[in-house]
């Protein structure tokens, strides 16, 4: 933790909850938490993670940046 008041702490969680209200919360109506639950999970693992792509680390998805990092890491680089 950095000092109080820092606003860069938390850039990218805020960048994230943003992403995850404006891609998916703000369109739906959810009857239970359940529901609400098992879309939010669904949205990180399925579609957030696996597929989308991120500008921050060249375009790749995460899974995608994972992969390249770990062959990296084997080849010895």
């Amino acid at each position: 933790m950095s000092r109080r008041g820092n606003c860069h702490d938390n850039a990218v969680a805020e960048s994230f909850f943003q992403l995850l209200k404006r891609e998916r919360i703000r369109r739906r109506t959810y009857p239970t938490r359940d529901d609400t639950r098992r879309d939010v999970f669904e949205y990180i693992e399925l579609f957030y993670n696996p597929k989308r792509k991120h500008t921050n680390n060249g375009m790749p998805s995460p899974v995608d940046y994972e992969i390249r990092q770990q062959e990296l890491n084997q080849a010895g680089v």
